[in-house]
């Protein structure tokens, strides 16, 4: 198993928070990071999924697989409703 982004260190992926988040997982996927490590998200809203998806684009965009591990329930949750989990797939 590859090993998780030490590069992107969330602690929330809500609506005040996500630009950063953006941002961070960005840099993270110009580095070539392609190991997204969500573990330490404690608080997430439906801003988080249209994250999650920025970051999947950027990296395709870039000819590169973007994996995410550990998403929060909640997260997995909001990308089902809105008929994408399948783009959020996790290993």
């Amino acid at each position: 198993m590859a090993e998780a982004n030490p590069m992107l260190s969330l602690d929330a992926l809500t609506f005040e928070s996500g630009h950063a988040a953006l941002d961070q997982g960005i840099a993270a996927i110009a580095a070539g990071e392609t190991v997204f490590d969500l573990g330490g998200v404690g608080a997430a809203d439906s801003s988080a999924v249209a994250v999650l998806l920025a970051w999947q684009r950027r990296a395709r965009a870039a000819k590169q697989r973007l994996t995410f591990i550990n998403v929060p329930e909640n997260v997995q949750k909001l990308a089902a409703l809105y008929g994408v989990d399948q783009l959020l797939t996790q290993p």
